[in-house]
């Protein structure tokens, strides 16, 4: 068997030792709705990996805007969403920079 054959052939028996269980490599996700000049929840708490997508319902356009630069959405539109994966732990305070009123928080874990 050539070399080629072989690594095709340990790619095949290692693939197959996968098991069916094995987290999706692109890791949990949560979601976020903006709906009634609100986000809901208001608090989330999640596990450090995890993508928060937000999701705009409402009719007018909102931003996603953090303290830091991890979350800066541009104005989302009715049923546009944007997604920001949290690698570290801690507390995120964000809002709308459109409607000030409009505030929540992610705890990371």
């Amino acid at each position: 068997m050539n070399r080629r054959a072989a690594l095709f052939a340990l790619g095949l028996i290692w693939a197959g030792s996968i098991p069916a269980y094995a987290a999706d490599p692109a890791g949990p996700t949560a979601t976020i709705e903006i709906a009634d000049f609100a986000f809901a929840p208001r608090t989330l708490t999640i596990a450090a990996g995890t993508t928060v997508t937000w999701r705009n319902r409402d009719a007018e356009p909102h931003t996603v805007r953090g303290r830091d630069e991890l979350m800066r959405s541009g104005a989302l539109d009715q049923d546009e969403s944007y997604s920001v994966r949290f690698e570290k732990p801690g507390t995120y305070a964000y809002g709308c920079s459109i409607h000030p009123q409009m505030s929540a928080t992610i705890i990371v874990h």
